[in-house]
């Protein structure tokens, strides 16, 4: 990559000139980096010292797209300041382009983010002694590691699984269709709902092939989603603002965090229209798992 000099030089400068903890170094490497990639995967072969603000003011808005929690956003763009300081400082660059980069309303937050470890609080706060808990596991598993909308997860059909290659089809916005990476944990859950609940269920006419349904065989409406979730959130001690989007926010940030590409992110939250022949020509699917494997939290976890 045409960054990787100036990014060493960077980290150099952060450890030799600013005397910074190893921790937060890294955390700068990895800001600068995405920024790269960014202009890489958008056909913006240059180097840093060709980078306008026009720049940078699209990628803090596609960051932003994507659910990226404020606070993260303005450390990004404060690592990124830094890195073209240190630019400026070197002479290869005259004036610095991220300088009048305004910083995100911090107080105007985006939703609450959840911790890897309230999700877990909250999954083990299911009663699985009732029916329905195995099915509220399978949801949250599936919520997490696929990064879906409500509106997807109550219209996911057991056609839509692939297990055996470890992908889901999901029909997002404007009836647009991709294929998502969905984690073991979650395929087994679904498994176990599918073979020992939803077996002893009646599905109504026309909803058979809809994976997640309520007591009556029919498909669980966005309230209901919406009002497990926040039940589960108050039996496991949380006090934050949750609702079924959190999981959302909470998948593409804790990606995002942990270093993952912010391409593969934006491919698997749907953000780009690809139908289901144009996914296996257009995007290289083991990639996407291949990102999932490396940085989510509940991807292989058992």
């Amino acid at each position: 990559m045409i960054w990787d000099s100036y990014i060493q030089g960077f980290v150099a400068y952060l450890k030799l000139e600013k005397d910074l903890s190893p921790h937060s170094i890294e955390a700068y490497r990895h800001d600068v980096r995405l920024f790269a990639q960014y202009l890489e995967d958008a056909g913006r072969t240059i180097g840093p010292d060709a980078v306008q603000i026009s720049d940078l003011k699209d990628f803090v808005r596609a960051i932003s797209e994507i659910g990226l929690a404020a606070t993260s956003q303005a450390r990004i763009i404060s690592g990124l300041r830094m890195f073209f300081h240190f630019l400026v400082l070197e002479e290869v660059i005259t004036q610095n382009p991220a300088a009048l980069l305004e910083l995100p309303k911090i107080r105007r937050k985006l939703p609450d983010v959840l911790t890897v470890e309230e999700i877990d609080r909250m999954i083990a706060a299911i009663d699985l002694s009732k029916p329905e808990g195995m099915r509220n596991k399978a949801m949250l598993e599936t919520l997490y590691s696929c990064g879906l909308r409500v509106s997807e997860l109550i219209c996911l059909r057991i056609s839509d699984l692939y297990p055996e290659v470890g992908f889901i089809r999901v029909i997002g916005k404007g009836n647009k269709q991709r294929l998502v990476p969905i984690g073991t944990l979650a395929l087994k859950y679904i498994d176990l709902y599918l073979h020992h609940v939803r077996v002893h269920l009646s599905p109504q006419p026309g909803d058979r092939d809809i994976l997640f349904l309520n007591r009556r065989g029919r498909p669980l409406t966005r309230v209901m989603v919406f009002h497990i979730v926040k039940s589960l959130a108050q039996a496991a001690g949380i006090r934050k603002n949750i609702s079924p989007h959190t999981f959302r926010h909470s998948f593409a940030t804790h990606l995002l965090e942990g270093g993952a590409d912010l391409k593969a992110v934006k491919d698997m939250l749907g953000h780009e229209s690809i139908t289901t022949t144009e996914i296996y020509t257009h995007i290289d699917t083991g990639y996407l798992r291949d990102t999932l494997d490396r940085f989510h939290p509940h991807f292989h976890a058992i």
